[in-house]
């Protein structure tokens, strides 16, 4: 890597404002450890527990899409909390950038479904981080306490492996599958995603604020339960 590219893999963007002070004051809190891969471990774990993923409040802003906007409201769905993990890594010194790829049977709920008209989702983010001279991933979006209520195989972190969605859960069910990868990006491609969002899923865009009115982890509690209810009565019969 020249330092051209590692230069802009460091320094703050219009969408990756990790010059904010409230950004700064995260990475100082957080990035704790001996070395980066220490420090960017510690980070991904304060972004992914940290921050409740709730995919019904979608803010395509650019103020919406900041890493410090996450901060000011404690959650974020995949791309908002990437941002967030690539900016405190940009803060504590460590080079970092976004990722990007399609995927198919992400954790939804029936409303979204509704909504989508899709089980394909359109730029799935997660954060690509240099440590040791090579690009490691890491996807923070979904909570710890999310995972374990719904059955899913949380993803750590350790530095040296990529962490990516698992593509069963942990009742072996398809969870998770990466048709499509969109590259890696120095900057949030926010007028390309928002494009895109708004061609693939025309009926979600159009009731975004009546979305965020409603509340995805009871509808995802909801669904367990149910789904729980109906392998009992099949178990049973």
């Amino acid at each position: 890597m020249n330092d051209d590219a590692r230069d802009a893999t460091l320094a703050p963007t219009p969408s990756i404002d990790s010059d904010h002070p409230a950004v700064c004051e995260f990475a100082a809190r957080h990035a704790v450890g001996d070395d980066d891969r220490a420090r960017a471990v510690a980070l991904y774990g304060a972004v992914r527990d940290g921050f409740r993923y709730d995919p019904y409040r979608v803010d395509l802003s650019p103020a919406g899409m900041r890493p410090s906007r996450v901060l000011e409201v404690g959650h974020g769905w995949c791309v908002p909390k990437a941002t967030l993990l690539a900016a405190a890594c940009r803060a504590a010194g460590i080079p970092a950038r976004l990722g990007f790829a399609d995927v198919r049977n992400h954790l939804s709920t029936e409303r979204m479904r509704q909504l989508l008209q899709t089980d394909l989702y359109v730029w799935h983010g997660y954060t690509e981080i240099l440590l040791d001279g090579r690009w490691v991933k890491a996807t923070p979006a979904f909570n710890l306490a999310l995972c374990e209520r719904f059955g899913l195989l949380p993803l750590e972190f350790d530095g040296r492996h990529d962490s990516i969605y698992h593509p069963y859960d942990r009742a072996g069910q398809r969870h998770m599958e990466y048709v499509h990868a969109r590259g890696s990006f120095d900057d949030l491609p926010l007028a390309a995603l928002t494009a895109d969002f708004e061609r693939t899923y025309p009926g979600w865009m159009a009731q975004a604020a009546r979305l965020r009115e409603a509340d995805f982890h009871a509808d995802a509690a909801a669904e367990a339960a149910s789904e729980s209810a109906a392998d009992a009565r099949e178990v049973r019969a």
